[in-house]
């Protein structure tokens, strides 16, 4: 969870310290004094996207940072960065954005790219305003809030599901692509056949055109190398013709005048003469084994030099080298495998397309089944939160339908008895739909719900979800707004529930909501910056300044009796609800049941 957030340099935000409480904290204050800003700021902290103009006027930089106490998701996050976590277990994450816009991430005192917080917060912390309640009105949205709603009973036959999907549009693309390319990929593969005739014909190996090199220039050379050799072997043997004094008898004639002397000293250095003597034999016999094999070989000459010219026609054609040479046959015979355009083939491959599709089939009709009976208990979880919410004669209805295809679309999938598109999350459409009270025909959201009751569904959902949502702190911005009376007395009493379960921040203007809180934060704009700007601070309030807020809140009768006699009785109440909800114990999850099938086949 967040357990504190300081913010510089933010709008009309110099400097501030919220302290945030494992429960329900609430953040109020009049238009304008700068609640916007701490929900900026939550939302940098979470990857969000920075501007240059939330940066303070005649500030350098915005700076927001979060103290994180983290668990396992966190923890993980930040040891796959070398981020390091404090001594008392939590996690320091750190935005900043300059004026000119560029931005800067730092956790656990390690730079990190801006993405690291972002996956940060999806471990950590999630952020509900009136742009998600837009979100929610999106088809996609819908289906990926019903799909973590299911959890592992819809991911992990998606898992497998996108795996095939994944194989069986690569086939098929490929059946398409020999299909309709058949006259050019036969010309592909003549030219491929005939490149790997004419290699084998060669038939060149690993190396050969460096070793025929080395042959050429020694047979072309051979006279003068003979001559060379023959001089040397001279110089360490001697010559039977010749009396002139060679390496090897020198040597001995030393070794001999060393041992004559009897001198410890220089006989020592016999046996490093007799060393030398060895090698210097070694050299002589290697020179004499040289010479009897260099014979200037006309016909090996040509030989060679014919060999030459018929690799060389290879390398001019296809590599710079032999060795490249064989690396493009390889090539050309795993291309020309993937080029057969015969009917065998191409039935081939249509059948594994085929069984594919079945496969396939089998896992949409898994995650459609399981969607169905996801469906039914979030509706009637959402619509049991909604009776609560003051709107008793609801009902939510989470529709899955199949997506038809269109005839002779590329993603068409049978299904049973029907043809459906194969989409990346299934074949299923979800759509949420309200029922806004007795007798009304079901509508989709954007249709059916004002901006009030668009605000109660998104929570009665949240609430529904809380049990399957593992992020610790939820954040709600003005998630009240359009919403007065006793609805905003039971979505401050579902938000103490749902802070149960989580820690919950919430920005809001409603005393009804403010008077749940555990903790009440308030956004002043008493302070006056530089150049007489208006700028604000953030302070927690003991409990008589909650009282003077609410009663502020209600109708401005902060310096009325009547006011403030107002705000503690909405205060008292809350407690009493608060204290009420608390003595019952909370619901256990009810079990998913489980399908034969869908188990028998895992």
């Amino acid at each position: 969870m967040l357990a504190e957030m300081r913010i510089q340099g933010l709008g009309v935000i110099d400097d501030a310290t919220l302290e945030l409480d494992p429960g329900l904290t609430v953040l109020t204050g009049e238009t304008g004094a700068g609640k916007t800003m701490v929900v900026t700021g939550l939302s940098l902290l979470g990857g969000g996207r920075a501007e240059a103009s939330r940066v303070s006027e005649g500030a350098k930089r915005a700076v927001v940072e979060g103290r994180f106490t983290a668990d396992a998701a966190a923890l993980a996050v930040a040891d796959e960065v070398g981020a390091d976590a404090d001594d008392d277990g939590t996690l320091i994450a750190v935005r900043t954005v300059g004026a000119d816009g560029r931005s800067r991430a730092h956790l656990g005192g390690r730079s990190v790219p801006v993405g690291v917080l972002g996956r940060l917060a999806e471990a950590t912390l999630a952020v509900h305003g009136q742009n998600d309640q837009l979100r929610l009105l999106r088809p996609a949205e819908q289906r990926a809030l019903l799909d973590r709603f299911a959890g592992d009973a819809v991911g992990k036959p998606l898992e497998r599901y996108r795996a095939a999907r994944a194989e069986w549009q690569r086939v098929a693309a490929e059946l398409v692509e020999r299909r309709d390319g058949a006259r050019r990929l036969a010309q592909e593969a003549d030219l491929l056949r005939h490149g790997l005739t004419e290699i084998g014909s060669v038939d060149p190996q690993p190396g050969e055109d460096a070793e025929l090199l080395d042959q050429a220039r020694r047979l072309s050379a051979a006279d003068d190398l003979r001559a060379v050799a023959a001089a040397a072997h001279a110089a360490i043997v001697g010559e039977d013709d010749v009396e002139s004094p060679a390496a090897l008898a020198l040597i001995g004639d030393a070794r001999s005048r060393l041992a004559a002397t009897g001198d410890p000293e220089l006989t020592a250095l016999d046996a490093r003469l007799a060393e030398a003597l060895a090698l210097i034999g070694d050299v002589g016999t290697e020179l004499t084994a040289y010479l009897d094999r260099l014979d200037a070989d006309p016909e090996r000459l040509a030989a060679v030099l014919s060999r030459q010219a018929e690799l060389k026609a290879l390398t001019r054609k296809y590599a710079a080298d032999v060795d490249g040479v064989l690396a493009w046959a390889q090539e050309a015979q795993e291309r020309l495998a993937g080029l057969d355009v015969s009917d065998e083939a191409l039935a081939g491959l249509a059948a594994h397309r085929d069984a594919l599709a079945v496969d396939l089939a089998e896992y949409a009709a898994d995650i459609t089944a399981a969607r169905t009976e996801a469906a039914a208990r979030l509706a009637a979880d959402t619509t049991a939160e909604l009776a609560g919410l003051a709107m008793g004669d609801a009902r939510l209805l989470v529709v899955v339908s199949p997506r038809e295809a269109a005839p002779g679309s590329a993603d068409a999938l049978r299904v049973g008895a029907a043809t459906l598109v194969a989409g990346s999350s299934g074949v299923d459409e979800v759509e949420l739909r309200l029922v806004a009270h007795a007798g009304a025909a079901p509508q989709p959201l954007h249709k059916g719900a004002s901006g009030g009751e668009l605000s109660r569904v998104m929570l009665a959902l949240e609430v529904a979800l809380a049990g399957a949502d593992p992020v610790p702190t939820m954040v709600f911005d003005e998630v009240d707004a359009g919403v007065g009376g006793r609805a905003a007395v039971e979505i401050g009493r579902r938000l103490a529930k749902l802070a149960a379960r989580h820690q919950v921040i919430v920005v809001t203007h409603l005393p009804q909501v403010a008077a749940y809180a555990d903790r009440h934060l308030v956004v002043d704009k008493s302070v006056r910056g530089q150049n007489g700007a208006r700028r604000s601070i953030v302070r927690t309030l003991p409990e008589d300044e909650r009282i003077v807020e609410l009663a502020r809140m209600l109708a401005g009768l902060d310096d009325t009796d009547t006011g403030r006699a107002h705000a503690e009785e909405l205060l008292g109440s809350a407690r009493a609800h608060r204290e009420a909800d608390r003595a019952v114990p909370e619901p256990a999850p009810a079990r998913k049941p489980r399908r034969k099938a869908a188990a028998a086949r895992a």
